[in-house]
C-alpha cells in the first residue's frame, strides 16, 4: 500500500473519531445537565438550610450577647450589693449604677425575703426605672399586696436554687410596665444567708426587631417560643404572650407540626417538613438559643420559593449552562480572593500570637522572677508563681526591699486576657511609683484605689493585699482591699490571718481602707495567694477550695512548710493533680515569705541621753569614739560613723521638739559579731527621714533644692536606715556591717 492510503486510512479513523468525540460530548452534555439539575435542586436545598442555620445561629447569638451583658452588668455588682444589705438605700443605690451603665436595662431592683425590715412591712422592692439616654430613675419602693413579687418565679427560683435565673417572659404592671424578662441573682448577708435577690429587667420589645431584622427567604417567617411554649415572637402579634405554640398549631392536620414543637421544646436541633391545612409544604430549621433561658428559636421557609427558580430551568438549560461556567468562573475568582483573605487573616493571627507572646514576657518581666531574690541576706526569703489562664492575665505580685521594710503585694484584676493585664501593668507600676515614698500600707491602697478610679470606664476592679514586713522586728503592717485571707504559718502550726473587708480597688471612690498590723515571730511564713487556686477546678467542676489548701500545708514535713519556694512547689503540685489536665479557668498566682531573723550574742551595749541641744554634740563624738576602740574599729570608719551619728542627731534636736520645748533624745548602741546598731528614739512630733526623696547629686549647687543631702550622706554610709513610731516615740535605727575579725557567735533563736 502506498503512501496515499495510509493518509486516507489515517483522514477516515480521524473523522470518525472526531464524530464519536462530537456524539459523546453531545450524550455527555445531556448528562451533565441532568446532573446539574440533580445537584442545582440539592445544592438550593443545602443553601437554604446553610441560610437559615447561619440565621438562628446569628440571632441566637444576638439574644444571647445581649442578655449576657446583663449577667455580666449584675454579677459584676452583686458583691458591691451584698456588701451594703443591711443599708437597703446605699444598696439600692448600686441597682441604679445598673441602670446608668447599662441603657439596655429597662429597670433593676432589689427584693428582700418577707419581713425582712420589719418596720418596711412585709414587702420591700427597692426599684430603680431606666428613663433613657443611659439615666435612671429615683428609687421606689414597689413591693405591697398588689405586686407580691414573693410569689415571682424571678424571686422564688433564685432564692431555692442559690443561682442566677432568667424568668419566664411576663408583663410587669408594677415597675417598667412592658413586656420583658428578669434576670436575677440571690444576695446574701456577711452570715452568708440568702436574704434577697436583685434582678435587672431586659424588655422585650427588642427581641421582635432581632426576629425580623433579616430573613432566610422574602416569604420566610422566624418563631421564638420560651421554655414553656409560649410565642414570644411570631408574625401575628396578637398571639405573642398570649397562646402557646402547642395551641396555635393544635388545629393542623399535619401531625408533624405537634412533633417538632415538641422537639424545639425539648431543646434540639434539627429540620422538617410540615404541610399547612391548604396542603403548602414548609420546611421548618429549628435550634435553641445557646443561654440558661430555654428558648428555642424556627424559621419557616416554603417549599414552593425555594425551588421556585429551579422549576423554569428545563425550558432555559442552554442559558443555564453559559451561567453555571461563567458562574463557575466567578467562584473560581472569589475563591481566589477567600483564598487571600484567608492567608491574610492567618498572618494576621500569627501576628497577634506574636504580639502576645511578646505581650506575656513583658508582663512576666514586670515582676520579680529571679529567686533567691536577696541572697545576701538571712533573715528573711522570698519565693513567688504566677501562671496565667491565657497568654496575658489579670494577677500581680511585687515585691522589694526599702529602708530595711519588705513591701509586697498580691493582687486579681476581674476578668481575664489583654484588659486585665492592662489593669494589672498600671496597678503594678503604681505600687512601686506610691510605695517608694510611702510607708503605710492603707495610703498605698487608697492612693491606688483613687487611680484606678479616675480611669475605669469599664467597671474593673482589683482585689489587692499590700504588705509592709520590718525585717528588724517581724512587725508586719498591711491593708487588704477585698482579697483572699493569707496564712500564717509555723513549723507545726498554720491560721488564717485576721483580715478588715474593705472593698477591691476601683469600685467605690474615696474609700476609707484601714490598716491592720501583727507581729511575725522568726521562722514564720506568710503563704498569700490569688482565687484562681481556690478555684481551680476538676472534672467534676470541684473546686480546689481552702480545705485541701489546709490539708497540703498540714502533709508537709515540719522542715519544709515554712519554706517558700517547697510550700509553693507543694501547693503547685497538688492543684495540678487535683485538676488532672482539666484547663485552667483563672490565673494561678502564689507568694510565700519566711520570715527568719535570728539573734546573735551581743558583744557591747551602750547608751547616751542628750538634751536637744547641739551644743552636746561633742559627747556624741566622744561616745562614738570610745564605741571605736571597744570594737578595734579603725579611724575612717569611726569618723564615718561620727558624720552619720551627727546628722541624725542634729536632725532631731532641730526639729523634734517645738522652739523654747526641751526634750531628750537616747543614742543606744549595740554591736554582736556582724553588726552595729544604733538606736536613735526621741518622743518628738512624728517625723519620718527615710520619706524624704534623696539629694540629686547630679545638680549643680544653684539648682539643687534644700534638704535632703543630710539623710543621702547617711544612707550612703550605713548599711541600712529604718524608721518606726512605736509607743508616742520615734525609732530611727541606723546599722553597719562590722568587719571580720574573726570571732564567731552561735545564733540564740
Amino acid at each position: 500500500m502506498n503512501k496515499k492510503g495510509w493518509e486516507r486510512i489515517v483522514r477516515s479513523v480521524q473523522a470518525r473519531s472526531g464524530l464519536l468525540i462530537v456524539i459523546l460530548a453531545a450524550a455527555l452534555v445531556e448528562l451533565v445537565s441532568v446532573v446539574q439539575y440533580l445537584y442545582a435542586r440539592e445544592g438550593i436545598r443545602q443553601e437554604v438550610q446553610q441560610r437559615a442555620e447561619n440565621e438562628l445561629r446569628m440571632k441566637s447569638l444576638e439574644i444571647k450577647n445581649m442578655m449576657t451583658s446583663v449577667e455580666v452588668a449584675l454579677q459584676n455588682m452583686a458583691w458591691a450589693v451584698e456588701q451594703n444589705i443591711d443599708r437597703p438605700e446605699q444598696a439600692a443605690e448600686m441597682c441604679r449604677r445598673i441602670v446608668r451603665n447599662n441603657p439596655q436595662i429597662a429597670g433593676c431592683g432589689l427584693a428582700f425575703v418577707a419581713d425582712y425590715f420589719p418596720q418596711r412591712g412585709r414587702w420591700c422592692e427597692l426599684y430603680t426605672l431606666g428613663i433613657g439616654d443611659g439615666e435612671a430613675g429615683a428609687v421606689q419602693q414597689i413591693g405591697s399586696a398588689d405586686h407580691d413579687y414573693l410569689k415571682a418565679e424571678w424571686f422564688t427560683v433564685p432564692i431555692e436554687t442559690g443561682k442566677g435565673y432568667w424568668s419566664e417572659p411576663y408583663y410587669d404592671n408594677a415597675g417598667a410596665k412592658a413586656l420583658l424578662c428578669s434576670y436575677s441573682l440571690p444576695v446574701h448577708d456577711r452570715k452568708g444567708q440568702t436574704v434577697a435577690v436583685i434582678g435587672a429587667d431586659l424588655p422585650l420589645e427588642w427581641i421582635s426587631g432581632v426576629i425580623a431584622r433579616t430573613k432566610t427567604l422574602k416569604s420566610s417567617y422566624n418563631l421564638l417560643l420560651s421554655r414553656t411554649g409560649k410565642l414570644i415572637a411570631c408574625p401575628e402579634d396578637s398571639l405573642v404572650m398570649r397562646r402557646t405554640v402547642q395551641e396555635a398549631t393544635r388545629g393542623m392536620n399535619d401531625t408533624m407540626a405537634q412533633v417538632v414543637n415538641r422537639r424545639m421544646m425539648g431543646g434540639e436541633h434539627g429540620q422538617a417538613v410540615v404541610y399547612d391545612n391548604d396542603g403548602n409544604k414548609n420546611i421548618v430549621f429549628f435550634a435553641p438559643v445557646e443561654n440558661e433561658t430555654g428558648w428555642s428559636m424556627s424559621v419557616v421557609c416554603s417549599d414552593k420559593e425555594i425551588y421556585s427558580s429551579l422549576h423554569q430551568m428545563g425550558l432555559k438549560l442552554l442559558i443555564l449552562m453559559i451561567l453555571g461556567l461563567s458562574l463557575l468562573a466567578f467562584i473560581i475568582y472569589r475563591m481566589g480572593r477567600s483564598f487571600k483573605r484567608l492567608q491574610e487573616a492567618n498572618a494576621e493571627k500569627e501576628r497577634i500570637a506574636s504580639e502576645l507572646h511578646i505581650a506575656n514576657g513583658i508582663q512576666m518581666g514586670m515582676v520579680p522572677k529571679v529567686f533567691p531574690p536577696y541572697p545576701d541576706r538571712d533573715d528573711m526569703s522570698v519565693y513567688a508563681t504566677m501562671k496565667p489562664a491565657k497568654e496575658v492575665g489579670g494577677d500581680l505580685y511585687d515585691f522589694y526591699i526599702r529602708d530595711e521594710k519588705l513591701f509586697f503585694c498580691v493582687g486579681d484584676v476581674s476578668g481575664k486576657g489583654v484588659p486585665a493585664s492592662l489593669v494589672m501593668a498600671v496597678t503594678r507600676s503604681m505600687f512601686r511609683i506610691v510605695s517608694n515614698h510611702e510607708s503605710a500600707p492603707e495610703r498605698i491602697v487608697r492612693a491606688l484605689n483613687d487611680t484606678v478610679n479616675e480611669t475605669n470606664e469599664t467597671n474593673m476592679f482589683v482585689t489587692l493585699f499590700v504588705g509592709v514586713l520590718d525585717l528588724p522586728t517581724g512587725r508586719l503592717r498591711y491593708c487588704n482591699a477585698g482579697h483572699c485571707p493569707p496564712f500564717v504559718i509555723g513549723k507545726d502550726w498554720q491560721q488564717p490571718l485576721n483580715v478588715d473587708t474593705n472593698v477591691p480597688i476601683g469600685i467605690v471612690e474615696n474609700w476609707k481602707y484601714t490598716a491592720q498590723e501583727t507581729t511575725l515571730k522568726t521562722n514564720t511564713t506568710i503563704f498569700t495567694y490569688t482565687d484562681g487556686v481556690l478555684e481551680a477546678e476538676n472534672a467534676e467542676y470541684e473546686q480546689f477550695g481552702e480545705q485541701r489548701m489546709h490539708m497540703t500545708i498540714d502533709s508537709m514535713p515540719a522542715n519544709e512548710r515554712t519554706q517558700p519556694e517547697e510550700l509553693i512547689m507543694e501547693m503547685t503540685k497538688r492543684v495540678e493533680q487535683f485538676t488532672d489536665g482539666m484547663k485552667q479557668n483563672d490565673d494561678l498566682t502564689m507568694l510565700a515569705i519566711l520570715f527568719n531573723k535570728t539573734t546573735m550574742a551581743e558583744r557591747l551595749q551602750r547608751s547616751i541621753t542628750l538634751p536637744n541641744d547641739i551644743e552636746t554634740i561633742p559627747q556624741l563624738q566622744t561616745f562614738v569614739e570610745e564605741l571605736g576602740e571597744e570594737l578595734h574599729l579603725d579611724d575612717s570608719t569611726v569618723m564615718n560613723l561620727n558624720l552619720a551619728l551627727e546628722e541624725a542627731v542634729v536632725n532631731v534636736m532641730n526639729y523634734a521638739y517645738p522652739p523654747e520645748i526641751k526634750g531628750d533624745v537616747t543614742i543606744k548602741a549595740e554591736a554582736n559579731d556582724v553588726r552595729l546598731k544604733f538606736t536613735i528614739c526621741d518622743s518628738g512630733t512624728p517625723f519620718d527621714p527615710t520619706a524624704i526623696a534623696d539629694a540629686d547629686t547630679t545638680l549643680s549647687t544653684e539648682e539643687r533644692p534644700i534638704g535632703g543631702l543630710g539623710i543621702f550622706m547617711v544612707r550612703q554610709i550605713m548599711d541600712s536606715i529604718n524608721y518606726e513610731r512605736v509607743d508616742g516615740q520615734n525609732i530611727l535605727s541606723l546599722r553597719k556591717k562590722l568587719p571580720n575579725d574573726g570571732v564567731t557567735s552561735q545564733p540564740q533563736q
